[in-house]
């Protein structure tokens, strides 16, 4: 979950909570590492904090296009 608690547009600031139990669950679930759904995970809640959105189809697919290329930015 993310809550944006910015007040001033240049300042991006808020709180994401993870659940580690849900994290562990959709990986094996989707077939991914642990690490791996919980980098996509937290990349998620700070792209909420950019302004993206994930309401409806195109917008989540737009959304996961974001995470899949910041994911690809890792270099480990």
């Amino acid at each position: 979950m993310t809550f944006d608690n910015s007040d001033d547009a240049d300042i991006i600031e808020g709180d994401i909570f993870i659940s580690v139990e849900r994290v562990r669950e959709n990986a094996q679930d989707l077939g991914v590492s642990f690490r791996d759904e919980l980098h996509r995970v937290m990349i998620h809640g700070v792209l909420h904090l950019l302004g993206y959105h994930d309401k409806d189809l195109l917008s989540q697919t737009a959304m996961r296009a974001k995470e899949d290329h910041c994911l690809s930015l890792r270099t480990f």
